[in-house]
């Protein structure tokens, strides 16, 4: 467990800088040790699984640091029975697809609209309205909020 990189990678992940003494790093530990121990129980309970396998289909037990035994063309029923599997596999995902085809069909797309031009009083108003911004901070106070109640009215 290299504590630098895994402090490198918190902080990246949630900006929390963590010191190397943290008491996360002990949890983090433990972690390990509890994770290799379940590793290693898993590990012994398929190879148990595997030699019962190959007890009951008959062939010669594979041990550990011993060659395998060569492999040989599987029986015609074998072939047969491989033939069929993959065609119903090719099936089964031709139905899938026809099924996704037929209801599962994509949001229509609305229509653009484009905006009609402003007309010409809008222009104007526009520019007006551009003319006022400009001038409105050139008034003394008084006039200017003279002019902003004025505004403010329906």
């Amino acid at each position: 467990m290299d504590q630098h990189k895994l402090r490198s990678l918190v902080f990246e992940k949630t900006g929390v800088k963590v010191d190397v003494d943290d008491p996360i790093f002990a949890l983090v530990a433990l972690n390990e040790a509890v994770l290799a121990e379940a590793v290693e129980r898993h590990v012994e309970r398929i190879d148990a699984a595997s030699a019962a396998l190959v007890r009951q289909a008959g062939a010669p037990a594979f041990e550990p640091g011993a060659a395998p035994a060569p492999t040989r063309a599987p029986p015609r029923s074998d072939t047969r029975l491989l033939a069929v599997a993959l065609g119903a596999a090719a099936f089964g995902a031709l139905l899938v697809l026809i099924g996704q085809a037929l209801f599962f069909r994509p949001a229509p797309v609305a229509p653009v609209t484009v905006p009609a031009p402003l007309t010409s009083e809008q222009i104007a108003a526009i520019a007006t309205g551009e003319k006022l911004q400009r001038a409105l901070p050139k008034l003394d106070a008084k006039t200017r909020t003279a002019v902003l109640a004025e505004m403010s009215k329906p």
